[in-house]
């Protein structure tokens, strides 16, 4: 049997080490990079991304305020003969609204896609909410006096 004689005067260990290093050394200088990297956005443009955006709300705020002056205080839609006086919401998509027009009451009907006059009125007077409560509670005293006297 001829024996050749080695290329390389490394033993096999010695060879398997150095793939070893070479194979884990770019990944650790890698790891270290990017610890010790800075952050991609610095802290000067996240500061001035904020003062921007509050540049631009302000303005928004500023431009509202001044048309709500130029507009008399008044809201936006609200300018005109026409008055909502009152609503009734009858389900989730219908509503019975009583609007002011000039000096007369309209009774319409919305729906979707719909809206239908239901009733004109003259314009009147709104009983304020505690008055016909009241007016129940006498009902109520009173039918009970009656039902007392009855009784006797």
């Amino acid at each position: 049997m001829i024996r050749y004689a080695r290329r390389f005067p490394f033993s096999d260990a010695s060879i398997r080490r150095a793939l070893l290093v070479a194979a884990t050394h770019p990944l650790a200088g890698w790891a270290q990079t990017t610890a010790t990297e800075p952050p991609g956005v610095s802290g000067s443009a996240i500061v001035q991304m904020l003062l921007g955006l509050t540049l631009i709300i302000g303005l928004l705020f500023a431009g509202a305020y001044l048309l709500r002056k130029l507009n008399g205080g008044r809201s936006f839609g609200h300018t005109g003969p026409m008055r909502i006086v009152g609503g009734l919401m009858i389900s989730a998509r219908e509503r019975i609204v009583l609007l002011e027009v000039g000096e007369e009451w309209i009774v319409i009907g919305i729906v979707p896609g719909q809206i239908k006059t239901l009733h004109t009125l003259p314009k009147g007077e709104i009983q304020p909410p505690g008055s016909s409560d009241r007016s129940f509670s006498q009902w109520l005293k009173h039918i009970g006096e009656r039902k007392k006297n009855e009784l006797e």
